[in-house]
């Protein structure tokens, strides 16, 4: 299968970092507990990801851990989560796991902010959280800034900005981080090329995740995931380059997609996009693009503004013209 379906680079790494890291990992000491801390990768990453020197970080097993830990922190009777919808799935799930009321304000039929609806929704709903994904997943879109903001001014807790696809977006929060008192930024390597690893970062004041930082388990963060990520961050222009061409093969996707009949595609800033297919057809043009060997997200099951449509991650050069291909057969 040519595999688009999880928005994964798509690019492997070079033989020669393969040897290096291979030659890294017969010295990782398996017998010995990792440093709870990673300090020494977490300093990588301050650097990596031009984090202030100001925040504090802590590391994830993956954004989805980090997710849990903001929520365990901050769970109490009857406090709600927020986030718009559709958006990434994980916001919802744990908070049912936690045991918090969660609330999806419905994005604008162009998946833009419904700014009415959502000061509306926390003025009424006083939300202890408030999970934006910048870009969106799996919409593909940068919000509005200027509808951040007012959330931020309004919001009676947290503001968390997910920047998981901030590689493909060149547009971010961390710059400004600790301009704000509720405002903390998560990052993910997965996107990067490094998705096996399950690495995460957040990034804030210390009043905020030195808390976060007490539900942590400890030793979170293997020595595997520690030593591999040291040295990928040390090669990060590999890293750099693979996504600088993801980004120009975005545009060369989107111009394509836009140019079939029937399809209505939505600008990305990610590394996939998001498109609506006619009426009642997306399971279909699944289907048929599964038994040409073409894998991507079939998101209308979902249904609501998601309906029809169709997700695709930016492949190779070859791996798009493959798709494309078999989009133009079934359409």
């Amino acid at each position: 299968m040519i595999k688009l379906d999880a928005m994964e680079n798509p690019y492997s790494l070079p033989n020669d970092f393969k040897d290096k890291w291979l030659a890294l990992l017969r010295d990782v000491e398996l017998n010995r507990y990792p440093d709870p801390a990673a300090r020494a990768l977490t300093e990588q990453l301050r650097s990596a990801m031009a984090v202030p020197a100001a925040a504090k970080i802590i590391l994830g097993n993956g954004s989805d851990e980090l997710i849990q830990i903001i929520l365990m922190a901050v769970v109490a009777k009857d406090r709600v989560v927020l986030s718009v919808e559709p958006s990434f799935v994980m916001y919802k799930m744990i908070a049912a796991y936690t045991d918090m009321q969660y609330v999806g304000v419905p994005l604008q039929d162009d998946f833009s902010l419904n700014e009415t609806a959502l000061l509306d929704a926390i003025a009424t709903q006083q939300p202890a959280v408030i999970f934006i994904a910048y870009p969106n997943n799996p919409t593909g879109n940068l919000f509005d800034e200027t509808v951040i903001e007012k959330v931020i001014a309004a919001a009676p807790g947290l503001v968390v900005i997910d920047e998981a696809y901030h590689a493909f977006a060149e547009q971010s929060y961390m710059a400004k981080v600790m301009d704000y008192d509720n405002v903390v930024v998560m990052r993910t390597v997965s996107k990067l090329g490094l998705a096996g690893l399950r690495l995460g970062l957040l990034a804030g004041s210390e009043d905020w995740l030195n808390e976060f930082d007490k539900v942590r388990l400890p030793y979170n963060i293997n020595v595997l995931t520690q030593a591999t990520a040291e040295l990928a961050l040390a090669h990060k222009d590999i890293f750099d380059q693979q996504t600088a061409e993801i980004r120009k093969e975005r545009i060369e996707l989107l111009d394509a997609l836009s140019r079939i009949d029937g399809l209505q595609v939505y600008p990305s800033s990610a590394n996939f996009i998001l498109f609506r297919t006619p009426k009642g057809k997306a399971d279909q043009i699944f289907a048929s693009l599964k038994e040409q060997g073409v894998l991507i997200k079939n998101l209308s099951p979902a249904g609501g503004s998601l309906t029809d449509c169709l997700r695709v991650t930016v492949g190779k050069p070859e791996e798009n013209a493959a798709f494309l291909t078999a989009l133009k057969k079934v359409l």
